[in-house]
């Protein structure tokens, strides 16, 4: 964990390096038998890379994320297809928290109040030759050249880390956060952007980017990290 020196609004927490792994959450399930809710509904929500929209997949879960049709999911890999719900279980049995929104964004910015670039490494997506975030290059939803080499997540600090030392704070997968959003009741935010951003039309993984999505849904670009206070 890294510790986060906080403001006048935010105590100093200690945040997780990296969002959950798939290996982390199978050692929870391990000692748990936690059963998701993905696995008691029998499907989750899947982006469908031919057709461009969302649907609900059978069988798709945090081992399959995909569907059972697919491979595995990576052991090094964020755990995805996890709902609110999921990642609070883990969070308590791992004796941490879900993140707030504002403590995100504020290791976002580095834990800089008056942190003022596009992204939390910098101003580019793209510097020194190299893409500094897992997100969708081309046209979103039909065309992704994949250039930066994962068409969905990519192993957890891949793409480096932010003066933090936080790997994956923009990019690769949405993290859940603790609180609701009062502008859509019922909905919880999540932050960082994912894969199937395009910059063009869902920024979501610059500073600031923001979501939400009901407690039990799960989603295969949506995972999580935790925090403890200190």
């Amino acid at each position: 964990m890294v510790l986060v020196k906080g403001n006048e609004k935010l105590d100093d927490f200690w945040v997780d390096k990296y969002p959950v792994t798939v290996a982390q959450f199978a050692e929870f399930v391990k000692a748990t038998g936690y059963k998701t809710q993905a696995e008691e509904f029998g499907d989750a929500g899947y982006f469908d890379f031919q057709t461009g929209e969302w649907t609900l997949k059978k069988g798709a879960n945090w081992q399959f994320p995909l569907g059972k049709d697919t491979t595995a999911a990576p052991l090094n890999h964020p755990v995805t297809q996890v709902s609110w719900n999921d990642a609070v279980a883990y969070c308590k049995w791992a004796k941490k928290r879900l993140p707030s929104s504002q403590e995100f964004l504020f290791i976002e910015k580095n834990g800089e109040t008056d942190y003022e670039k596009t992204y939390t490494w910098g101003d580019n997506f793209f510097e020194n030759d190299k893409f500094k975030a897992n997100f969708w290059q081309g046209n979103f939803p039909f065309n992704n050249t994949v250039e930066d080499g994962f068409l969905t997540t990519s192993p957890v600090g891949y793409f480096g880390l932010n003066k933090l030392g936080l790997g994956d704070v923009g990019g690769n997968v949405w993290q859940w956060c603790s609180d609701e959003n009062p502008a859509k009741p019922t909905e919880w935010f999540q932050r960082g952007g994912s894969f199937l951003c395009d910059p063009k039309i869902c920024h979501g993984f610059k500073i600031g980017g923001i979501s939400s999505s009901t407690q039990e849904t799960s989603l295969m670009h949506v995972s999580f990290r935790c925090v403890r206070g200190i």
